[in-house]
């Protein structure tokens, strides 16, 4: 290559040789930056792995994320066509985590009531701020996002989680919902092949359940746990006592069936028995009448049959029997029949069921469906299952028999079919085992065909009463031979004819008693629950887990539910008060209403606030008859309660708004300092998610919020009264002094040193484009109208540093006569001279608000001794990226100058120091103070800038002897302006040169440099006032 470039003499050849060298390389690269890159979130570890490897065809490549349990999968695969880089990763769940500002946090400092209303915020658990980081890491080398978490509406809700923390690093992502139930290499390419849009709705309905779930169950829980472990401390002193929307109905469930138990009072009963044995089978027949409750009647028909006693056979009825296949499973099902026929409890059989999901093995665990879908191929599944030595022989029966014709149910939630294996593996052992093998079998028999036997049915007549007998014979076991968990066997009985008679071997009168209901198992539970609409199918365990862990319930055998002392006691004082909260008719409601938002019917504020106001009325109920709770938890403990007294802390506490915070738009309260309790602040109620406050000086004594609002401001400033601490400021605001500190007495703010920014939003003005003329167009900020208010120039005032060091201004207020607009009464960095001032004297304001600092330009070039204003601290320090030429004399009179060099940016970079919007200021000319905005007018005289554009005529208003002088200048905001200048009333002079734009130069005017246009003279020294030389080699200068 070296000797080519050498032996190539002319350029273009080299040039040539380069190109055709590097072509590949250079095709290379191009095709990499075309390639579009996603990232890919599943909701757990083994889905991400799983997927990736279906989707990779087992290519992907593993790396690590900062979770070291959430690893990091790439690979490549079609999307929409196009080859595409895929990163695949996943969370553990929720993401976020729903949670009350500071101010409510604490149980001790605030009143539960004000639960229903506080302020909450979502944030990232700090277990999980490693799986934010590597989605934050990732996202940002990605084009666009893929979602494939659970396809319910918990994982809808992950993955606007996912969505939130992936935008707010990177903005303009493709976002996408992949919709798959089960893991599996057809089910998941499918789902890339046809890719949706997250769904909302889903999402928002999970987020109104969150909400509800934390103001209901925070309010009702420190309540309760609050006063009863002062009322029985014995007892409860160290116990949480929560409440929960399906907590206490699930509750209410165990302790209804528990008092019918209990109350229930047996009655005795008699009844005849007819037994006819031969040949060592014996037949029981049946009284039609069941039984009697009273002795003597059922004796006197007793001794009628003994008296006649020959049977005569009335009826002999012999009709097919089936016993049905079972249906489909879903997740109900799947729990209740795992309680019952394996032992293992709702949690347990979930957590299991997961983790078959994930490894790929069974559909997705959380479905309501129960029927197949007629376009699934059961065929495939069925024949995965032929290799297994205990059922396979059964599955390939299916199969031989004409395929799978399974029972189908009627329900369909229209997102994930029933559950089905999706695998077949035989390495599994346990509680894992024995799970797969039951949905496996359940699937099969689903499959398969119901099974078929002969019933008959046997009347007698015995003195006139009738009594029966069944006999059953199975002639085909169908899917009993796969399914061990149904029992049916088959029920001998003597062949009769109709019209025969035999004497039967015993007719007896038995007695007997009635027996109470059984208490609840977890399977009659979740019944219930699904039932009466107590939760949804994922979330039925939890719910039984959560009472058992409280004590509320208990098993009593392993089995059966029995309600504790405590939640007994619970339950009967809310129902002592009339309430129904142990019933399931309020949670039932907000269910449907969750699905209503889910299908696009319901607005979810609407239901968030009609579902709080529900609850907040029975809560003002419970604790207005709270003592009905200790009497029942009383009775029920055997102990006397103690007399409750509200601890002061948990009094209500008056914390009326002050205004609305602009960072978050959360209230704003008065606080104590910490550290000094004399001393106040106003701080947010979202700390520490937000951390805005406004710090008040020592001299603020005490601050009274008052209901009226500022007219200024609007209604979320409150007006305030405020009393001094000592006499400082007591002359110019007499105490007690009420204002509003919403930005519209921005001397009161500056007094108090309070920052605008926390008290206002402070926008930043926005360009407009106008025309200047009808082929030329430009951006300007938008000029004054003619009925602005006036913006009053401040007289010169001491200063005084801040913490922050940002320099405020005391001054005494207004004169009355003199019109203010609040918003436009805001502080600028502006130039001002004075023509009596020194020129080294330092007038000038940055964006900071700090005085700038004058600097001569050193370096060699066109600007050589040139004098320039710069903010003291630096962009690199913190400070901002003002600049300014130094203004200089003419004529011996001190002109108003401004110029900013083209490479100059925006002058004022913090945001205290922010212009308010263009519909009310202006930056540049427009805000300075020592204009009147009535004296900005058109253009008269057609004086054109250096930048082509007519200028603004502008009037001087500061004190000096320039006061009155109008001038023109650039209409340009201020970081596009030229450094045009040129007096009005010295129209015709030379020495500023012509406006003419054809003739512009770097100087004031429009001459070029050296020689001023319309023959001006050279340029003056600012000390000396002669030409020839600047003011940094004035020989008369003796500061350097």
């Amino acid at each position: 290559m070296k000797i080519l470039l050498r032996s190539a003499h002319n350029l273009n050849l080299r040039s040539r040789l380069c190109f055709n060298v590097l072509k590949p390389f250079l095709v290379e690269q191009r095709k990499k930056s075309d390639t579009m890159k996603y990232l890919n979130v599943a909701e757990k570890n083994d889905a991400a792995k799983n997927i990736a490897l279906h989707l990779s065809r087992g290519t992907s490549r593993r790396r690590e994320g900062f979770s070291q349990y959430n690893k990091i999968y790439e690979f490549e695969a079609d999307v929409m066509g196009q080859k595409c880089q895929m990163v695949m990763t996943s969370v553990s769940g929720h993401l976020l985590a729903l949670e009350f500002v500071g101010a409510y946090k604490n149980w001790q400092s605030c009143n539960p009531l004000s639960l229903f209303d506080a302020p909450v915020f979502k944030y990232c658990p700090e277990n999980y701020e490693k799986i934010k980081r590597t989605l934050e890491r990732e996202i940002k080398s990605c084009q666009g996002l893929i979602i494939w978490t659970d396809c319910d509406r918990e994982g809808e809700n992950i993955g606007f989680e996912i969505i939130q923390v992936c935008t707010a690093a990177k903005s303009n992502l493709r976002v996408f919902r992949a919709k798959f139930s089960e893991i599996t290499a057809v089910s998941v390419r499918r789902a890339l092949a046809n890719l949706e849009q997250p769904n909302k709705n889903v999402s928002d309905a999970v987020d109104v359940r969150q909400e509800l779930d934390l103001r209901i169950g925070a309010a009702f829980t420190r309540f309760q746990t609050l006063r009863l472990q002062k009322v029985f401390p014995r007892k409860l002193a160290e116990s949480l006592m929560s409440y929960g929307s399906c907590q206490f109905p699930t509750l209410g469930f165990v302790v209804e069936r528990y008092r019918a138990v209990e109350n229930f009072v047996a009655e005795q009963f008699w009844k005849i028995k007819v037994n006819h044995t031969m040949n060592n089978l014996s037949v029981d027949f049946a009284w039609d009448r069941i039984r009697l409750f009273d002795r003597d009647a059922c004796q006197v028909l007793h001794d009628i049959c003994l008296e006649s006693p020959q049977a005569k056979v009335c009826d002999v009825k012999t009709k097919p029997k089936s016993k049905w296949r079972p249906l489909p499973l879903d997740t109900v099902e799947l729990e209740k029949l795992a309680s019952r026929k394996l032992k293992i409890n709702a949690k347990e059989t979930m957590r299991l069921a997961e983790k078959l999901y994930t490894q790929g093995l069974i559909s997705y665990p959380r479905t309501e469906t129960n029927e197949y879908p007629k376009e699934m191929n059961l065929g495939q599944l069925v024949g995965q299952q032929t290799g297994d030595p205990q059922w396979g022989a059964f599955a390939q029966g299916i199969l031989d028999s004409g395929g799978p014709t399974p029972r189908q149910g009627n329900k369909s939630d229209k997102a994930h079919p029933p559950i089905h294996p999706t695998k077949y593996t035989n390495n599994l052992s346990g509680n894992e085992q024995r799970l797969y093998e039951f949905i496996v079998r359940s699937f099969l028999a689903c499959c398969s065909k119901d099974a078929q036997g002969q019933e008959t049915t046997v009347s007698i007549d015995v003195a006139g009463e009738r009594f029966s007998a069944s006999g059953l014979m199975i002639t085909a076991r169908n899917y009993l031979e796969v399914y061990p968990y149904d029992k049916w066997s088959s029920k001998e009985i003597h062949v009769y004819q109709a019209g025969e008679t035999f004497n039967p071997t015993s007719i007896d009168l038995v007695d007997g008693s009635t027996s109470p209901p059984n208490l609840l198992t977890e399977a009659d539970l979740i019944a219930l629950m699904e039932k009466h609409g107590i939760g949804t199918d994922a979330t039925h365990a939890e719910h039984i887990e959560t009472i058992k862990n409280r004590s509320y319930v208990a098993l009593a055998d392993a089995i059966h539910f029995v309600p504790g002392l405590l939640g007994m006691g619970l339950v009967e004082g809310y129902d002592a008060m009339g309430l129904t909260i142990s019933k399931p008719h309020l949670r039932a409601q907000l269910e449907a209403d969750l699905k209503a938002i889910s299908e696009g019917r319901k607005q979810p504020q609407v239901v968030l606030a009609e579902q709080v106001a529900k609850y907040k009325e029975v809560y003002l109920t419970v604790t207005a008859e709270a003592n009905k709770i200790d009497s029942a938890l009383a009775e029920r403990f055997s102990e006397r309660p103690n007399e409750y007294t509200p601890s002061t802390e948990n009094l209500p506490v008056e914390m009326p708004s002050v205004l609305k915070c602009p960072k978050c738009g959360s209230d704003m309260v008065v606080r104590q300092k910490k550290n000094n309790p004399e001393e106040l602040y106003i701080g947010c109620l979202s700390y520490p998610n937000c951390k805005n406050a406004v710090w008040l000086p020592s001299i603020v004594k005490t601050l009274q919020v008052l209901p009226d609002t500022c007219s200024a401001c609007g209604p979320n400033y409150k007006m305030v009264k405020f009393e001094w601490r000592n006499n400082s400021i007591s002359h110019i605001y007499p105490p007690p002094y009420t204002t509003c500190i919403g930005g519209c007495d921005t001397t009161f703010l500056e007094l108090l040193k309070i920052n605008l920014s926390s008290v206002k939003r402070v926008p930043e003005s926005r360009p407009q484009t106008i025309t200047a003329n009808p082929t030329r167009t430009t951006t300007s900020n938008n000029w004054p109208r003619e009925t602005s208010n006036t913006v009053t120039a401040m007289p010169a005032r001491p200063t005084q540093n801040r913490p922050n060091n940002t320099t405020r201004s005391f001054v005494p207020p207004p004169p009355a006569n003199t019109v203010q607009n609040p918003t436009n009464n805001t502080r600028m960095p502006v130039p001002r001279s004075n023509s009596n001032s020194n020129p080294d004297d330092n007038s000038v304001m940055c964006g900071c608000n700090q005085p700038a600092i004058l600097l001569t330009v050193r370096k060699q070039n066109a600007n050589f001794g040139k004098k320039f204003y710069k903010c003291p601290a630096g962009k690199d320090n913190g400070g901002c990226d003002f600049f300014l030429w130094a203004p200089e004399s003419a004529d011996g009179g001190a002109q108003t100058h401004f110029e900013t060099p083209p490479q100059s940016s925006n002058s004022w970079g913090n945001s205290s120091a922010q212009a308010p919007s263009s519909n009310n200021t202006t930056r540049g000319w427009g805000i300075t103070p020592s204009f009147s905005r009535d004296d900005f007018s058109g253009n008269d005289d057609n004086v054109m800038c250096n930048c082509g554009v007519p200028c603004k005529k502008i009037t001087v208003h500061k004190e000096g002897p320039n006061k009155g002088r109008p001038f023109y200048g650039c209409p340009k905001e201020f970081n596009q302006r030229c450094n045009f200048f040129q007096w009005a009333d010295e129209r015709g002079s030379t020495e500023w040169g012509s406006a003419n734009p054809s003739s512009r130069g770097r100087g004031r005017g429009g001459g070029a440099r050296g020689a001023r246009g319309g023959g001006g003279g050279a340029r003056r020294c600012g000390l000396c006032r002669e030409e020839g030389h600047v003011r940094s080699r004035c020989p008369n200068n003796n500061a350097d």
